[in-house]
C-alpha cells in the first residue's frame, strides 16, 4: 500500500521515535523503515495496522484516500 512518506515520518517523529525504535518494535530492520518512509517500498496492510497501533493514531491518517472516478 502506498503511503505518503511525509505521513509516516511525521507520525514517527510525533511519537518521538527513531527509525531504529520502530524497527525494533515491529521486528523489522531499520532499512525497511527507511524504505517505507522514502517511498521505496510499499507497506503491507498488516504492517500498516501495527504502525497505527504503535503510533496511537487511526489507520485512516496513514492511508491514501482513493480517487473518485
Amino acid at each position: 500500500m502506498a503511503i505518503p512518506k511525509f505521513k509516516l515520518k511525521a507520525a514517527r517523529v510525533n511519537k518521538e521515535m527513531t527509525q531504529e525504535d520502530v524497527a525494533k518494535a515491529l521486528g523489522r530492520n531499520k532499512q525497511t523503515i527507511v524504505n517505507w518512509e522514502n517511498g521505496v517500498s510499499e507497506i503491507k496492510v498488516s504492517d500498516l495496522m501495527r504502525l497505527s497501533a504503535l503510533y496511537g493514531i487511526p489507520i485512516e491518517f496513514l492511508e491514501v484516500p482513493e480517487k473518485k472516478k
